[in-house]
């Protein structure tokens, strides 16, 4: 079966998650880039009842290591862990990119974020919008009469109202839409009206407008997500909850970290308090996932000083961190609580994908999305409810800065076997290509601070880079080799040439629909 039941021992979970492969004979290769057929037999639809409310949290940068439950050392999530405890918890989830925008405009659409043309967090360059063209989960949820609301991080589109929350579907928004904020010197943006810092830590505001919402539209149906912008940088954090970490050894960057992701965790707890004080966690599906893996740098105005810019941590062994396709850039935690719905309390080791949930929460929900360009994602219903797939999909990735380019930073999974090309040095091409990367970061902080002097796109044309040739991809088996450990590469030649004639193709594909189509319309 594909789910399996969970004991009181959480070292079990641990090591099925981190270390131990789950044969599945079953799994033969799915093709096509869109998915037009569902890999699972017709099972019963979802039981009949009032809609459910759905509350989707999205971490940033966390991984699955910063879990007190899979960490076994100094992190402290006692919510999370309860919730994983007595949840769904997804050991083989994936998200759409190893970066913000792109794994989020996944996460919305259902789609392939190159396809979107959300495709690097650069937003102040408006290369972090999802296509007018695309449909949200916000877009669908609203037509079928729920109410919706985002708090937090938006990062799909800054600085042209076509592209804020509130025109994509979102009744209500609290957040903001950059990358990043400050989390003392913080400006919410709410429904459009600037609203600047009363000097509270942003990770607390965001929880209580999350509360706020719950509270508003307490009368069913809604559908709430909560971005949480923690534990992105800029490292900071109440010092009362950093110095426990520091007194345990650790370096003040991770220090930090684990502090915000604490802070973050009690966020959870009062969001799940409400539902409760409310009478309604029976219906409410409540999903708990980050946006990609942990960041293990950060950029140097995003550390205090005298604050150590690497932030390497535990993250059960796995290979690579946000950015990289290797697995610990985008696999990432997710667990689903529903108890009218689902049996909790269980493990769920197949592979599932960002663009997954859209159809799968309408397929639960039994709404219909309204026309839009084509899923790529899974109904996994049938998944969560116990049953093993027939096939296993193919999944692809990449992601680079500015444009994409198909030879750096690419993967695909096609049954337990992963293809990897790995990223690529690519070099600016001038002193002045060089200086141009330069004033967008510059550009990114004054956006971040004083947003009142940043009030369009920057029109500069990407710098030119210098791009290499790429070495030989890479070929590992995730069921039996989950860290990456062991190319297999040389010994499955014909396997290998397969996977990267078929990851080119998808690049080529996907990359062809993003120009095809303008991100205006």
């Amino acid at each position: 079966m594909a789910g399996k039941e969970k004991g009181g021992n959480t070292g079990e979970i641990t090591n099925t998650l981190c270390f131990h492969a789950v044969s599945k004979s079953s799994l033969v290769r799915h093709s096509p880039f869109t998915t037009h057929h569902s890999p699972f037999p017709i099972p019963p639809s979802p039981p009949a009842m009032t809609k459910p409310n759905i509350v989707l949290i999205v971490a940033d940068d966390m991984g699955y290591g910063d879990f007190g439950v899979f960490n076994d050392g100094p992190a402290r999530t006692p919510t999370l862990d309860h919730l994983v405890d007595e949840s769904l918890c997804l050991t083989q989830h994936y998200s759409g990119s190893p970066v913000c925008s792109p794994a989020r405009a996944a996460l919305l659409t259902g789609r392939y974020p190159i396809r979107t043309g959300a495709i690097t967090p650069q937003e102040v360059m408006g290369l972090d919008r999802i296509a007018l063209r695309e449909v949200t989960m916000a877009d669908v949820f609203k037509q079928a009469g729920y109410a919706t609301g985002l708090i937090g991080k938006w990062h799909n589109g800054a600085l042209d109202a076509r592209f804020h929350p509130n025109a994509r579907g979102y009744d209500e928004f609290a957040g903001f839409c950059g990358g990043w904020a400050d989390y003392y010197r913080w400006f919410l943006d709410c429904n459009g009206s600037r609203r600047p810092s009363d000097g509270r830590y942003l990770t607390d505001v965001l929880t209580e407008e999350a509360v706020g919402f719950i509270e508003r539209h307490r009368q069913p149906p809604f559908f709430l997500n909560v971005m949480y912008n923690a534990p992105h940088s800029p490292l900071q954090a109440p010092e009362h909850l950093v110095r426990p970490y520091l007194e345990a050894g650790l370096g003040k960057g991770v220090a930090i970290t684990y502090a915000m992701i604490e802070r973050l965790d009690a966020g959870v707890a009062r969001i799940l308090d409400t539902l409760s004080q409310y009478n309604l966690s029976e219906n409410t599906i409540v999903l708990f996932t980050s946006d990609n893996g942990p960041a293990f740098m950060v950029r140097p105005d995003q550390a205090p000083d005298e604050v150590s810019r690497d932030t390497r941590r535990f993250n059960c062994g796995f290979n690579g961190a946000k950015g990289s396709v290797y697995e610990g850039g985008i696999r990432v935690p997710m667990i689903m609580r529903w108890p009218a719905g689902l049996k909790g309390a269980r493990s769920i080791d197949e592979l599932v994908h960002f663009t997954d949930w859209l159809p799968t929460l309408l397929r639960i929900t039994g709404i219909e999305r309204p026309d839009g360009p084509p899923l790529d994602g899974l109904d996994i219903w049938p998944l969560l409810q116990g049953e093993a797939p027939r096939e296993a999909p193919r999944r692809f990735w990449q992601w680079n800065g500015y444009t994409p380019i198909g030879t750096t930073n690419a993967a695909m999974r096609d049954g337990p076997w992963k293809l990897v090309r790995p990223q690529l040095p690519i070099a600016f091409a001038s002193h002045e290509d060089k200086q141009a990367a330069a004033r967008y970061v510059e550009l990114d902080i004054e956006y971040k601070y004083h947003p009142e002097n940043v009030t369009e796109i920057s029109g500069n044309p990407d710098p030119e880079r210098i791009i290499p040739d790429p070495p030989p991809p890479e070929l590992y088996h995730i069921e039996e080799d989950p860290l990456e450990q062991t190319n297999l590469a040389e010994t499955e030649p014909m396997r290998t040439a397969r996977m990267l004639n078929a990851l080119e193709t998808w690049f080529d594909e996907v990359e062809s629909e993003r120009r095809r189509f303008s991100i205006n319309k």
